[in-house]
């Protein structure tokens, strides 16, 4: 069996956020559901998932979300000054939702199929000007969430996963560059993307 024929059940985390691969999100960690989805991950070393909430909120266990979503394994957590457990948690597999149930304590579980990762490409040299940006807005972010990241701008993989994160797109146009299977298709909307912007000024 692939790696990409694994069928796992996994605790949904649905955010108006949409994680990739390598990406990072912190968390700050209050309901009840949540907390006791961060202890079994902890104890079991085990991924829930993030996916895009379609229509809903975060607070609704009938909230409709978007199909493909990302993998998310806990690699810190600590207690922040406001009492609240704070988790950073770091995007691993995109996986697809076959199905999903809300149990007893209101945390909604899914069945999902694991989805083959973007077959491993350097950076061509038509993207070079998109590393540059990326570097230009690393370094304009926390130094923490920065020590977290495994940094490979030679990488079109890590490049356009990235980018998709960090550059001000619509969350419709982020998870449009998530269900995408190749990193050199989804430079080139990140390229048409930055060519926008600067029209735009």
């Amino acid at each position: 069996m692939s790696k990409n024929d694994v069928e796992l059940t996994v605790p949904l985390f649905p955010l108006h956020t949409v994680l990739f691969p390598g990406g990072i999100v912190p968390l700050r960690i209050f309901e009840p559901r949540y907390l006791d989805m961060v202890s079994h991950c902890l104890r079991t070393d085990s991924p829930f998932g993030v996916c895009l909430i379609q229509e809903g909120s975060e607070l609704d266990h009938q909230v409709q979300i978007h199909d493909t979503g990302t993998l998310a394994k806990i690699i810190h957590w600590d207690r922040r000054a406001d009492g609240l457990l704070g988790i950073d948690a770091q995007g691993q597999q995109r996986f697809r939702v076959l199905s999903r149930r809300t149990l007893s304590n209101q945390l909604i579980e899914a069945r999902v199929k694991l989805l083959a990762d973007d077959p491993v490409q350097e950076l061509p040299h038509l993207f070079e000007e998109l590393a540059d940006i990326l570097a230009h807005l690393l370094k304009q972010l926390d130094k923490h969430y920065c020590s977290l990241l495994n940094i490979d701008y030679r990488s079109a993989n890590w490049v356009s996963h990235r980018l998709s994160e960090l550059l001000p797109l619509p969350l419709k146009q982020r998870q449009q560059l998530l269900e995408l299977d190749n990193a050199l298709k989804r430079l080139v909307l990140l390229q048409e993307s930055v060519a926008i912007m600067k029209l735009r000024g």
